[in-house]
């Protein structure tokens, strides 16, 4: 995708799981990446990785439920290079999550994990926007799940988070459209990252890929590229879609 050579990327949640190979991959592609992440250690890991590969990357900490770190951050990107062109909202809580009826979760948890799955999308995408608008041209991709498909049980809050941001992304399409700006959604499927899930047996993910048409575990750069293309030039007509990417598992 050579369209996104030298454009301003700023991925959430970069410091880890997806976030961290969606970083590797636009940085490979030329894009300028933007590590963002609450945990700042990990965020500049990234980044010298990425430098060490001779990609151009900032680490960028930021809380995303938090609206001053959020307009603070993007201030920064903007001042730095002038603008922002992508915008990646993939920062989430759900391994730390455990399995519970929904009338057990406890109220403080439900908000945290709206906080940060669903307003922390609305926030960035929200002060992204600004600049992006500015220049006519902007893509905001956003991460959600493919549970929403399947109703899962026992993560409620996290399948209504994600539920949330599809909604959301419709309607910001429609909003910022007129400005040069897509909105669409991700919706992956259960897939294997170096962070650790106690609340997912081994038996529980055989079960997972015999559910597929493809029956292997999925990967961080099987969505890669689907995120890579909706930030090129070839996605440019497309928008307010939700794109599954969990190897056949739902079908919509």
């Amino acid at each position: 995708m050579a369209d996104v050579d030298k454009k301003v990327v700023l991925i959430t949640g970069a410091g880890q799981g997806l976030g961290r190979c969606f970083a590797h991959r636009f940085a490979d592609s030329g894009a300028i990446v933007i590590v963002s992440d609450i945990n700042e250690p990990a965020a500049k890991q990234v980044v010298d990785d990425i430098r060490a590969g001779s990609g151009e990357a900032m680490a960028l900490p930021m809380d995303v439920a938090d609206e001053e770190s959020v307009c603070a951050g993007i201030d920064e990107v903007v001042e730095n290079y002038g603008r922002l062109d992508v915008l990646v909202n993939n920062a989430s809580i759900f391994s730390t999550l455990k399995m519970r009826p929904y009338d057990e979760i406890p109220v403080a948890e439900w908000r945290k994990v709206i906080d940060v799955n669903l307003t922390g999308v609305y926030l960035c995408s929200r002060f992204a926007a600004a600049p992006m608008r500015e220049s006519g041209w902007g893509r905001i991709i956003n991460i959600s799940s493919a549970v929403v498909n399947m109703g899962r049980p026992l993560y409620v809050h996290y399948v209504a988070s994600k539920a949330g941001v599809i909604g959301l992304s419709r309607s910001l399409a429609r909003e910022l459209g007129p400005y040069g700006i897509t909105v669409n959604s991700v919706l992956p499927g259960a897939t294997d990252t170096e962070i650790e899930r106690d609340t997912v047996t081994p038996e529980q993910r055989e079960a997972l890929i015999r559910m597929r048409s493809i029956p292997r575990g999925e990967t961080p750069e099987d969505l890669a590229g689907v995120v890579l293309f909706l930030a090129s030039d070839d996605a440019s007509f497309l928008t307010g879609q939700s794109l599954t990417v969990d190897g056949g598992t739902t079908f919509l």
